[in-house]
């Protein structure tokens, strides 16, 4: 029986809200597949320092009880076109619930993207099961005019009870070698809420050198108050200077490392290497099974520099519908982009910094 038929033994309810309702949350801790990016708080983000309209879309039965949720987020730009997005600038949010939910909630944001003339619908799911049903190709599991992109991965690696462990039995002995460097110079690293301007001057200026617009502060600023123990900062310090930093979440038994950065001037150190250990060892010490990588393209240098650590690619499944044919949102690495991403990478840090919010709020 497919998804679509079973819709005859449970009747659902499919509703949209512009903000998440009281049982959200509850639904989201404990459901299958779910990931910190279907939280409620993201909301206040998504709107109030992005200025991007939200549907909250629920699927309930008969008595009223949640079996699926679906967080969509409009992202409108003259610049980069006008899409539908589950959810933007994050790696997941595709629906989750139960299979006959999941249907019914993809299908209506499918009809809810032709109704608005989107250039594309992306629903980002984490695990390849919640689309197929099984590990087979999605398409025949989703509704008509849907396909699947699988141009994202992410690395994921199990951890051990210790930090010990995973030193001596888990790292090859180039890398622990690179993580000593930093170690040998004195480098330390801090973590907390107090460690967000220190990432912010970072991560500013090395999205400045890659040729890439900068998300808001304000968004970083906001994370601690709304995910408290949830998200951790944590930054690498060369005596006083921040030189490397990241900031990640704990959801479900997993750490992801959302956003990490370093300065290229203290490559040679390899402060970033000191960094992921750091993270790795306050993840076990959180009681984590798992780091995540945080997703990346395959076969590029960021997806080399995560394999290093051992860990396992795990495609991300993203569905998409396109009335015009479009199969992904912006992406500033495509080659029609180049001599723009070239341009910024030369502009003053203090400009960027200035110029890149308004444009970053817009690139899904």
């Amino acid at each position: 029986m497919s998804p679509r038929n079973a819709e005859s033994v449970i009747q659902l309810t499919i509703a949209a809200h512009p903000e998440p309702p009281r049982d959200w949350d509850g639904f989201v801790v404990d459901a299958p597949g779910a990931t910190f990016c279907h939280l409620g708080a993201w909301r206040a983000i998504m709107t109030d320092v992005l200025g991007h309209e939200c549907l909250y879309v629920s699927a309930r039965d008969e008595t009223d009880q949640l079996c699926g949720v679906l967080p969509l987020v409009a992202v409108r730009s003259l610049l980069f076109g006008h899409h539908l997005v589950s959810v933007p600038f994050l790696n997941y949010g595709g629906p989750i619930g139960s299979p006959e939910a999941r249907w019914l909630l993809t299908e209506w944001s499918g009809t809810e993207a032709a109704r608005r003339g989107v250039d594309l619908l992306e629903l980002r799911w984490r695990d390849a099961a919640l689309v197929s049903g099984s590990h087979g190709p999605a398409q025949a599991h989703l509704p008509p005019g849907f396909g699947e992109t699988r141009r994202k991965i992410t690395v994921v690696l199990p951890l051990p009870d210790t930090a010990e462990v995973l030193w001596t039995e888990g790292l090859k002995a180039k890398v622990r070698s690179q993580v000593r460097r930093p170690m040998k110079e004195g480098f330390e690293t801090r973590f907390g809420p107090d460690q967000v301007e220190p990432f912010y001057e970072v991560f500013v200026r090395n999205m400045r050198d890659l040729g890439t617009p900068v998300l808001p502060g304000d968004l970083f600023r906001r994370l601690p108050e709304l995910f408290e123990d949830r998200v951790a900062f944590a930054v690498v310090y060369d005596g006083n200077r921040p030189v490397a930093a990241g900031c990640g979440f704990h959801f479900g038994g997993e750490f992801e490392l959302t956003w990490a950065s370093s300065l290229r001037e203290y490559n040679r150190a390899a402060p970033n290497m000191l960094l992921y250990w750091r993270l790795m060892e306050h993840a076990i010490e959180q009681g984590a099974e798992a780091f995540n990588f945080g997703r990346c393209t395959p076969g590029g240098g960021t997806h080399r520099f995560k394999k290093q650590w051992g860990g396992e690619d795990e495609a991300l499944p993203w569905a998409v519908w396109s009335a015009s044919g479009k199969t992904a949102t912006p992406n500033l690495e495509q080659k029609r982009y180049e001599l723009a991403a070239s341009a910024w990478s030369r502009l003053p840090v203090s400009l960027s910094r200035f110029l890149g919010p308004p444009l970053a709020r817009r690139i899904p």
